[in-house]
């Protein structure tokens, strides 16, 4: 995966981490829009809704079921937040010239193709992080794939 955090006015999902009691404004577009596969990664699903993070574009990416943001002029990404206008951090696609980086990622869709298998492989993924000598989180998911395929 290729990325970057970044941080700009927009709208975000109230997260907390285990090292800090610090409360993050997340603006959510791909998979995390799933409440089933959020309670699956933190065991509870933040209150959020609907909103909207302006000159964005939520890409495609070929060989993967989750999506990929760039900043692109007049487009706009839907996602998740806390429901008010905030500074939020978003993950962003560092390389805007990706080629396996195409069209539309359409959640409606991706819930009805790759959901369930998703949910699986988060599940098996946050199972064996509690493992000793897990893998990365990449391999885990190339793992799993790679099964399915």
């Amino acid at each position: 995966m290729s990325g970057s955090f970044a941080s700009g006015t927009g709208i975000g999902v109230g997260a907390q981490s285990q090292d800090s009691p610090v409360l993050h404004n997340v603006f959510v577009y791909g998979s995390l829009l799933a409440d089933d596969v959020v309670k699956v990664l933190l065991k509870r699903v933040p209150p959020s809704s609907s909103a909207i993070l302006h000159g964005f574009h939520r890409f495609s990416i070929k060989g993967r079921v989750y999506p990929a943001i760039l900043p692109v002029e007049n487009k706009k990404v839907t996602g998740k937040d806390i429901s008010k206008k905030l500074q939020a951090h978003t993950y962003v696609w560092s390389d805007k010239n990706d080629p396996n980086l195409y069209g539309d990622w359409v959640f409606e869709e991706w819930k009805q193709v790759h959901m369930d298998d998703f949910i699986k492989m988060t599940s098996e993924f946050v199972e064996e992080l509690e493992l000793p000598e897990s893998k990365p989180r990449v391999a885990t998911y190339e793992s799993f794939y790679k099964q399915e395929g």
